[in-house]
């Protein structure tokens, strides 16, 4: 596009002129920052001096100014931390913006006001010291939002004040690096798709990238949405989902909700920790800290306090590989119904009748007689409230039991003097004796007490299992899977073992929550939810029992599902068990991703009426290629690896359906190329050629993928389907298959 030599010289003097106000406020705050750095060490070296006296005496009888002044002193040092903490950030964040301050500006003009104005937007604010004049607006702020959401003309947008309205008659972009102004355009819809198309067209990221320049009217809505309490967003392949949460997080960081929000405040529920490495350096490249990152099994863990857990991954690995075997398919049925609200509601009347059947009272005896009927305990538990959490009302039966213990203490402490003092052996030590075997009394009726008070809640929900007709007698009136024998059995031998299968682990965290709460997650007030559709009821109860006033983001794919099938139901389920008071589902159908090729080969795996749009860009059609042998199958793979780098490709997926399969080829091709085998607990950096199990490979992107063994023996079913459709979708530009044997009846022969 033709420009002007004065406009291409009021860009450059702009930028200058922007840079020049950042190096100066950065020169002033490095100064600030070093002053900092030597307080904080004469302040250190001050604490070590002046307290060694009180250190050293804190615990004598005049000590107490001492410790005063020692606290005085640790706090003076922790504020300067605190400072020096604040501008290094700042330092950090002024170092960016000298590299690159700016991506875009838009000329406004207000409604009732004669002139446009300059908008320059970039990743954090910039102003001038003296006046307080904008020199750059956070890609954050409100009139930020009129250059994702509006081309030329009429535009408005919504400001703490009340919405804002105008008119644009300008949108520009820049490349800018390290300082220097590369090229800026001016952007309607055909050049900005050019740009994004050229974006696009560039090799994959090790990591995830910030998409600040390029976010989408439909993504922006999603990030700047302040009202609703549970954001659903149903996204196709490549759609940028995960991006917009994370961007998302950034704005109520920003923003606040009811009040300001910190990276503390915020926890992500990542499906594995391959992806938690993926995802790391996004907030950060948005000026902001890291937020707490979760895999349900951290919360499972965390909450059981048991180490001996299955996960997730464990679980999904022995059911792909054991899919065709009667106890693999069992384990899968298991999983979908002790992951339904059908379960959920056997556990809650579990709950209910917990109190009834499975606490075993006993009379408590104290000084010889019953003090307490084991009768007016259980009536005592059974007429208090039943919204109080369970333990906690037996907490406050045993603190009444203690309370009665209490009154009765004083008459039995004079009977066992008497009784000590009748014993020449102790004639000298009455007191000290009958104060011991007091305390021995104490301890053993607290032990017996506590046999009803406290909750064991592994062997109570084996007790659920025990008695196949009480089982039956709590799942009165609700729907069972026609294996539910099958699933009993396998579940009263696998609660036998060592191990706690990843099901029951589940409904164990469930039952706890419900009997004993939790208390460690208050602070909580956003939670992001990612790969939402491999989630079940329960996972949804467990997260509205630990969050239960947090407002949620909730990312999901209903064609990515692994080990079952979803439909766009999900998000009406998902939003009658969080129930919050305001909550909107919106869709991302089209993937920036893939190539247009790719996308449509990709849809062939999609149910029928589905649809995906593509952003267009053209590249190879994805091809299928069989061999008669393993040999020659891993020299196909050589071939095509090959292929991969001499196009100068960073990232290279070999995508298997499980693990067993993943390593089987390592080990076969490990001598002949740099290879990584990627597992579990692998935390890597997408660089170079990896082999991964396609269960680990969701949200991660490779610039070309090679999907083995698509044969009959390893993908023939409806999850098989989802399973291809996943691995597909993660090529940015090359994809092809390759198999041996008969091949997979999901793909054409062609």
């Amino acid at each position: 596009m033709e420009k002007s030599q004065s406009e291409q010289v009021f860009e450059v003097k702009n930028l200058e002129h922007t840079i020049a106000i950042a190096e100066e406020q950065l020169a002033v705050i490095r100064r600030e920052n070093e002053e900092s750095k030597a307080a904080i060490m004469a302040a250190k070296k001050e604490l070590r001096e002046d307290t060694s006296h009180a250190i050293a005496n804190l615990w004598s009888k005049d000590s107490f100014s001492d410790l005063v002044n020692f606290s005085q002193y640790a706090n003076q040092v922790s504020d300067k931390l605190s400072e020096y903490d604040q501008q290094a950030r700042k330092i950090q964040a002024l170092e960016k913006l000298i590299d690159s301050p700016y991506f875009a500006r838009i000329d406004f003009k207000f409604d009732g006001v004669a002139d446009f104005e300059k908008f320059y937007i970039g990743r954090s604010s910039l102003h001038e010291e003296q006046s307080y004049e904008m020199a750059v607006y956070d890609w954050r702020s409100p009139i930020s939002s009129v250059f994702y959401r509006f081309t030329l003309g009429e535009a408005f947008y919504d400001s703490p004040g009340g919405r804002i309205t105008g008119q644009v008659n300008l949108k520009r972009q820049y490349e800018i690096k390290r300082g220097q102004l590369e090229y800026y355009f001016d952007a309607d819809v055909q050049i900005i798709d050019e740009f994004l198309r050229k974006l696009l067209s560039q090799n994959a990221s090790s990591q995830m990238k910030t998409i600040v320049e390029t976010i989408q009217k439909e993504q922006d809505m999603i990030i700047r949405d302040m009202e609703v309490d549970l954001m659903m967003v149903q996204g196709a392949a490549g759609s940028g989902k995960t991006s917009v949460a994370l961007h998302r997080a950034a704005y109520l960081m920003y923003q606040g909700l009811t009040e300001k929000l910190t990276h503390n405040n915020i926890v992500v529920i990542s499906p594995n920790r391959l992806f938690e490495r993926y995802i790391a350096n996004v907030l950060p490249e948005l000026g902001e800290n890291q937020v707490n990152s979760l895999l349900f099994d951290d919360i499972l863990s965390n909450l059981l306090q048991r180490e001996d857990i299955q996960t997730k991954n464990q679980f999904l690995e022995y059911v792909l590989t054991s899919d065709r075997q009667a106890e693999g398919t069992i384990a899968k049925e298991a999983m979908k119904f002790k992951g339904s609200s059908q379960f959920v509601e056997i556990l809650n009347r579990f709950t209910a009748d917990l109190p009834m059947r499975w606490l075993q009272f006993t009379d408590i005896y104290y000084d010889g007689r019953v003090l307490v009927s084991w009768q007016l305990l259980k009536s005592q538990l059974l007429q208090s409230n039943p919204e109080v959490l369970l333990s906690l009302r037996l907490r406050r039966l045993e603190k009444s039991i203690l309370k009665s213990v209490h009154k009765e203490r004083k008459e039995r402490m004079e009977k066992l003097r008497n009784i000590i003092a009748q014993k020449p052996e102790h004639e000298f030590e009455v007191e000290e004796v009958a104060r011991m075997l007091s305390i021995q009394e104490s301890t053993v009726l607290i032990k017996s007490i506590r046999k009803f008070t406290e909750l064991d809640c592994f062997e109570l929900y084996r007790k659920l299992f025990s008695d196949k007709n009480y089982f039956y007698s709590l799942a009165k009136g609700l729907e069972l899977p026609d294996c539910i024998e099958d699933i009993l059995n396998l579940t009263r031998k696998n609660l036998q073992k060592k191990e706690l299968q990843h099901d029951d682990a589940l409904a164990l965290t469930f039952l706890q929550l419900k009997t004993k709460g939790n208390a460690d997650s208050k602070a909580i007030k956003q939670v992001v939810i990612d790969e939402t559709q491999d989630y079940y009821p329960i996972h949804f109860e467990i997260l509205k029992e630990l969050f239960p006033k947090a407002r949620y983001t909730v990312l999901g794919d209903i064609h990515q599902t692994i080990g079952k099938q979803e439909s766009m139901d999900l998000y009406a389920r998902v939003a009658q068990i969080l129930d919050k008071e305001k909550s909107t589902l919106v869709t991302l159908a089209k993937s920036f991703r893939c190539t247009q090729d790719i996308l449509e080969y990709s849809a062939q795996f999609l149910s029928p009426g589905s649809t995906l749009n593509s952003f267009s860009r053209k590249g190879d059609v994805p091809e299928v290629f069989t061999a008669p042998n393993q040999a020659a199958f891993d020299q196909l793979i050589l071939n095509e690896v090959n292929t991969c780098q001499e196009k100068n490709y960073q990232s290279i997926g070999i995508i298997c359906k499980a693990e067993k399969d993943a390593i089987a080829i390592y080990e076969r091709l490990k001598d002949k190329i740099p290879l990584q085998l990627i597992n579990s607990d692998t935390v890597v950096d997408l660089i170079g050629v990896l082999i991964i199990p396609v269960y680990l490979s969701k949200g991660l992107e490779f610039d070309g993928v090679l999907i083995c063994d698509v044969d009959a023996e390893h993908y023939h079913s409806d999850d098989d389907r989802n399973l291809l459709y996943i691995a597909c979708t993660r090529a940015l530009h090359r994809l092809n298959l390759f198999y041996t044997g008969d091949i997979s009846p999901l793909l054409s022969a062609e």
